[in-house]
């Protein structure tokens, strides 16, 4: 298998995210230590991994004249720091010379990368995408503590909260589509409205949140057939769920209405957070407020949330790996 790419330029940089699947690049400079250190690693992972057009493992030289430009369109401000692309788009990244940290991620991506290269979907590893990421913020879908999630008014035939984080295509978007018990989506019960309480294991910087829905089409006006949510209000840092009264009556971080043309050709809708109110970010509650019609139920497949993970380890600064402190 081959070795790290050298990147010499955006174009360069720009074409290798165009035909290779997925690309991790490592973005480092020649006089710093814990890069050093860690490169022989990242060769190894590189020659074991590295498939055509499929797989791709980069080296950025920060201050190399040609390559400073993508380290900047990155926003790398530490090193070493590795960002792994999908499709073009920025789906992890991990910041100093922490090999087993990055050999975690790596292994995500390796049941992706074996799948793809005998021409197979992905079910493993990397998450399916309603829509592409804001340059330069990750999923941090997988920082949510799945334990403590909680729905409330949910249709018990169509209940798994944990179907809303589910990584893999829903079955709307598929050529076989859910049928009988094996439905992979979420709809309300008694009204259009839902409470969702999502806890993390730490504390994120929340940037984006990117909302499916994907309910029936067609000219059929009954009430059973569900809408898209319309209104969201969002609450932070909640020691547990509200209430629907309690959600109605205090004031909420931010209020977002979402038009009909928001959502893409997935049914996604990227919903931009105000970003300030959303830096220590310990829980998150999603108040549907009401749906896109006149229905009695709103239907959700799907929610990614796209930021920064709590960890802010200036890895860069470390000594040699393995010395003692």
């Amino acid at each position: 298998m081959a070795g790290p790419v050298e990147i010499r330029s955006s174009a360069q940089f720009s074409e290798l995210l165009k035909s290779s699947r997925i690309v991790v690049a490592d973005f480092y400079a020649t006089w710093c230590g814990p890069c050093n250190q860690i490169a022989p690693f990242y060769e190894q992972l590189s020659r074991q991994l590295s498939r055509p057009k499929v797989a791709t493992f980069a080296k950025v030289n920060v201050e190399a004249d040609g390559a400073k430009a993508v380290a900047t369109e990155y926003a790398v401000s530490s090193l070493p720091t590795f960002i792994i692309f999908r499709d073009g788009s920025v789906v992890d990244k991990v910041k100093g010379a922490d090999p087993k940290k990055l050999q975690t991620v790596i292994e995500k991506l390796s049941g992706d990368i074996e799948n793809a290269s005998q021409g197979g979907g992905s079910s493993s590893g990397i998450s399916w995408k309603g829509a592409d990421l804001p340059r330069g913020y990750t999923d941090v879908s997988d920082s949510i503590d799945v334990r403590g999630l909680e729905l409330l008014n949910a249709d018990e035939s169509h209940f798994s909260v944990r179907n809303l984080f589910n990584k893999n295509k829903p079955s709307a978007l598929s050529k076989d589509a859910a049928t009988g018990d094996e439905k992979d989506w979420v709809e309300s019960d008694t009204d259009e409205q839902l409470l969702l309480f999502t806890p993390f294991n730490s504390a994120i910087k929340l940037h984006t949140i990117q909302i499916t829905s994907l309910p029936p089409t067609g000219d059929d006006d009954d009430d059973d057939v569900p809408m898209r949510p319309k209104t969201l209000k969002l609450f932070t840092n909640r020691p547990h769920n509200l209430g629907f009264d309690e959600a109605d009556d205090i004031n909420p971080t931010q209020t977002i209405e979402i038009g009909e043309n928001d959502w893409n050709d997935n049914g996604t809708a990227n919903l931009g957070l105000r970003f300030v109110r959303f830096q220590n970010v310990t829980s998150l509650v999603i108040f549907v407020v009401d749906g896109d019609g006149d229905g009695d139920k709103v239907r959700v497949d799907r929610i990614r949330f796209i930021g920064e993970s709590g960890e802010k380890r200036e890895m860069g600064k470390l000594e040699k790996i393995g010395d003692e402190p």
